[in-house]
């Protein structure tokens, strides 16, 4: 073949497998052409060698052993043929070669077009990835622009609450001055009220004195009767002595006298009432009027049935309370009112509305002549009311945060509150003012008074006691709920406690440990001012569950005795 080979053209290293299978082929063809033209010339040379031999034969002539003799011709044939055979072998192997060789070049092709077909796929997948990096890098370029935006408004809030914090603990600041300054106004008006009471008292004691000079007295010790017609000490003065604390606690003693002043006619009576009280005799006075008798409860009756229902408040009921007498009932609400009720024959009638509250009622409390009314408020106060008066007499405040009980001491001067700024206060009532605070790790829920003893529950699972007179506490007793409510019995001798374990606990106060344990299937204490209480005689405690229902528990079995329900919603 005139052509150059096609292996030449090619420019690449390492050529293909198709490429090789054409080189063979091309070579087999070249051999093929080759064997065709030598069998062609060898043709030619056997015509000429025979057309001499059959012309000296003709002319009668014998051929001479050579070059072209029958021999030589017969050895070039086989050589021919044995090159023609090994021809025709390579040619055979050359094609099982070119099959396999195109076997393996349609797998290449095969292959090669899946390799295709991945690639534009790859590249697809390759383009969607590229769109969704722009579309995420402009996105992040949006919420980039959009942070900056936020920053800047976040630094200009930050700036704006920093200043307003600056005001807000300037507005605190002056919030406690004007408190300070407020308690000490108030505590000079009260000064300046009781200066200004003492010198009417003074006043109304001297023109008394000068009448009381104008009289005689006339006393016989040595009769069993007493004289007194002369001596007209009318009762409300001696009440009004007695309200200033100027009790004389002189003995009797036996003396007569023709002119006597008003102090010592005074100082004559109550000798004679205080002898004729260890005489087993029957004299009334004006301190009967101050200290009413205290009813005393001797056998309790357990409720069965509702006397009387009152839509009492426009809001929910937080607190309500039997005067010492349990002739009035006072209730108070979330509406900041206080109404008194007066009971009578198993029924409710409105008596007074007391108003001047800024908050709600969360604690009531009568003083032990049932004459004066405290209640704890959420407006961090308490308040203080005659009963009779509409208006508040006195407002407790100092308190940092909720007022969440407010109790008597045993007088009607002195008083105690818990709060939920974690501080129990003690008040002196004629000035207004507080007289101790005790600091606590956790905020009272309710206060209680005996002697000289203040009991306060606590959110942290704590009953702790504190002695008036010295500072620290005396004794703690744990529990496990945050105590809800407490209450003393009449007698002082045990403590009621209402917690959120779903529990009532009565604690032994002279030996401070708890004496016995209230549950029952169905109570929920349900909220943190759930009240407890003894009944009068000791014999039963009662207590509100959060479905409305009243549990009622005996004392001295501590089983559950009855379960009061469907009134309440």
């Amino acid at each position: 073949m005139n052509g150059p080979p096609l292996a030449r053209t090619r420019r690449s290293w390492f050529p293909c497998p198709a490429s090789l299978c054409f080189l063979a082929d091309t070579k087999l063809l070249e051999k093929s052409s080759l064997l065709v033209h030598f069998t062609e010339k060898l043709q030619a040379e056997s015509f000429d060698l025979q057309a001499p031999r059959s012309g000296r034969e003709t002319n009668g002539s014998t051929l001479e052993p050579g070059l072209g003799s029958p021999e030589a011709l017969q050895t070039l044939k086989i050589k021919y043929q044995g090159q023609i055979a090994e021809m025709k072998g390579v040619s055979g192997e050359l094609a099982y070669r070119i099959i396999e060789l195109s076997k393996l070049l349609k797998a290449k092709e095969c292959k090669l077009q899946e390799q295709k077909t991945r690639l534009a796929s790859l590249s697809g997948r390759i383009s969607e990835l590229e769109a969704e990096h722009q579309q995420l890098k402009g996105r992040a370029e949006d919420l980039g622009n959009g942070n900056c935006a936020r920053k800047a408004e976040y630094d200009v809030l930050h700036e704006r609450y920093r200043l307003r914090e600056g005001e807000l603990r300037r507005a605190a600041e002056k919030e406690q001055e004007l408190i300070e300054s407020l308690v000490r106004k108030k505590v000079e008006a009260a000064e300046h009220q009781n200066k200004k009471n003492e010198r009417v008292k003074q006043a109304r004691l001297s023109r008394e004195l000068k009448k009381a000079t104008k009289r005689t007295v006339s006393i016989d010790v040595e009769s069993d009767e007493l004289k007194l017609a002369e001596v007209k000490v009318p009762v409300r003065e001696l009440v009004e002595l007695e309200g200033c604390e100027k009790l004389w606690k002189r003995p009797f003693r036996s003396a007569s006298a023709t002119s006597m002043t008003l102090a010592r006619c005074v100082d004559v009576f109550k000798g004679l009432l205080d002898f004729r009280l260890k005489r087993g005799n029957s004299i009334t006075s004006g301190s009967e009027v101050r200290y009413r008798s205290m009813p005393i409860c001797l056998v309790t009756c357990l409720p069965s049935r509702v006397s009387d229902v009152q839509e009492a408040h426009f809001s929910e009921v937080n607190a309500v309370k039997f005067s010492p007498s349990s002739g009035v009932l006072a209730t108070g609400g979330a509406d900041s009112l206080i109404r008194l009720w007066n009971v009578a024959g198993g029924r409710l009638e409105s008596l007074q509305t007391l108003e001047g509250a800024n908050g709600s009622i969360t604690s009531i409390e009568f003083d032990p002549s049932g004459c004066q009314i405290l209640a704890a408020a959420y407006n961090n106060a308490a308040q203080l009311w005659h009963i009779g008066d509409y208006k508040s007499k006195e407002t407790l405040t100092g308190h940092a945060d909720k007022v969440t009980a407010a109790k008597f001491r045993s007088t009607r001067l002195q008083a105690v509150t818990g709060s939920r700024d974690r501080t129990v206060k003690e008040w002196d009532l004629c000035k207004g003012a507080c007289c101790r605070t005790i600091n606590v790790f956790s905020y009272c829920n309710d206060v209680v008074c005996c002697d000289n003893v203040i009991v306060s529950g606590h959110h942290d699972k704590k009953i702790r006691f504190w002695d008036s007179r010295g500072p620290r506490c005396t004794e703690v007793i744990p529990v496990e709920g945050k105590v809800t409510s407490l209450h003393i019995s009449q007698d002082q001798m045990h403590l009621l406690s209402c917690s959120r374990d779903n529990t009532l606990k009565v604690i032994d106060l002279k030996m401070n440990n708890v004496r016995q344990v209230f549950r029952a299937d169905g109570f929920r204490c349900g909220s943190d001012w759930t009240k407890a209480i003894f009944s009068p005689d000791k014999s039963y405690v009662l207590v509100g569950s959060s479905d409305g229902s009243l549990y009622l528990w005996n004392m001295e079995s501590g089983k559950l005795e009855t379960i009061l329900s469907g009134e309440h919603r």
